[in-house]
């Protein structure tokens, strides 16, 4: 399997993860047009784990170190595998809730406070699990990468004066947050992260650990997706007569999503091996800020916006990559 040996390139890895988390929302863009969000899901959850097999047959089948994707699965744990499945369920029942409460209390309230709690919750935990990198640079980084978001939150709200900030919005980013802070270290816990080239006997390979989570996703949605659309948080019911309804290319976009998020999330286990489970967690979880970028240079969200505005975009840049400058060094 493709295993990384430089911390350069693992950093580079989770730079692409952090880009691809940033970017997958632009193809739900794209979709809602004229299709629910609780629709999309299911193509996006579908291209997450069709992303999982590619990977696993191609990267995580090559070259002569660790065992092959097949050989890895067949000689799986049941702990193992029953960890990275759970950090599947956790990450779709929070990444639904977080998207619920993006409905109710608009972006601007929702990112800050649900994404915030997960990138400083999540890098403590999996710090706790595997103390890799600088502890002092680490948490500076990450506490200039969260009022990165927080400043982001704030330029968002000055152009969404409309949006509603109710409190039940608030309480599922919270939970949401709090959810999404657990997922990784489950994963995680699942795989050899001392050894990736002789990974421990019953322990998964990144490659397997990616496919065995995308599965956990997939199953808990007949769970989590079935009640978004029997319960959805804003409009009406969805059905699934209208999911198979859907033509052939608004299902492709919604795969895309899933295979741009999927492709991040797997090499981002992959660099974790090098860079530690805490340094590639966070780097990935900065990409609020690579929406935002979205949001500024291609979507003109913040056309027209005023000079206080602007002011508060060029401050959320400059903490966004001070953050993420400590975070690289906490790793060497």
């Amino acid at each position: 399997m493709f295993i990384v040996n430089s911390y350069v390139l693992a950093i580079v890895l989770c730079v692409v993860t952090m880009v691809c988390w940033g970017s997958w929302g632009n193809t739900q863009k794209l979709a809602a047009k004229n299709w629910r969000y609780e629709l999309f899901y299911w193509d996006y959850v579908v291209g997450i784990l069709l992303m999982s097999l590619l990977i696993g047959f191609t990267l995580g089948s090559v070259g002569d170190g660790g065992r092959s994707f097949v050989a890895d699965l067949q000689q799986v744990s049941g702990t193992a595998f029953l960890s990275a499945l759970a950090g599947g369920v956790i990450f779709n029942a929070s990444n639904i809730l977080l998207s619920a409460s993006v409905s109710l209390a608009g972006m601007a309230v929702a990112f800050p406070v649900g994404v915030g709690i997960a990138l400083v919750l999540g890098v403590i935990l999996n710090y706790m699990g595997q103390p890799k990198g600088d502890a002092m640079l680490l948490f500076a980084g990450v506490a200039l990468v969260v009022i990165a978001i927080v400043v982001n939150g704030m330029a968002s709200g000055r152009m969404q004066k409309g949006e509603s900030s109710g409190k039940k919005g608030v309480t599922l980013a919270v939970i949401a947050g709090v959810l999404m802070s657990f997922f990784y270290r489950f994963v995680a816990a699942a795989m050899d992260l001392d050894n990736f080239e002789s990974p421990e006997v019953g322990k998964a390979t990144p490659y397997t650990a990616f496919f065995i989570f995308s599965l956990g996703i997939f199953l808990s949605n007949f769970l989590w997706g079935t009640l978004a659309m029997k319960k959805p948080f804003q409009g009406g019911p969805v059905s699934y007569k209208t999911y198979f309804g859907g033509n052939m290319r608004t299902h492709l976009v919604g795969i895309l999503g899933g295979i741009v998020w999927g492709l991040g999330t797997v090499l981002s286990y992959i660099a974790a091996g090098k860079a530690g489970a805490a340094i590639s967690y966070a780097l990935g979880q900065g990409a609020p800020m690579i929406a935002a970028l979205w949001g500024v240079l291609v979507w003109h969200e913040f056309r027209g916006a005023d000079k206080k505005t602007r002011w508060l975009l060029t401050g959320m840049f400059v903490f966004f990559i001070s953050g993420l400058a400590l975070i690289v060094l906490a790793g060497k």
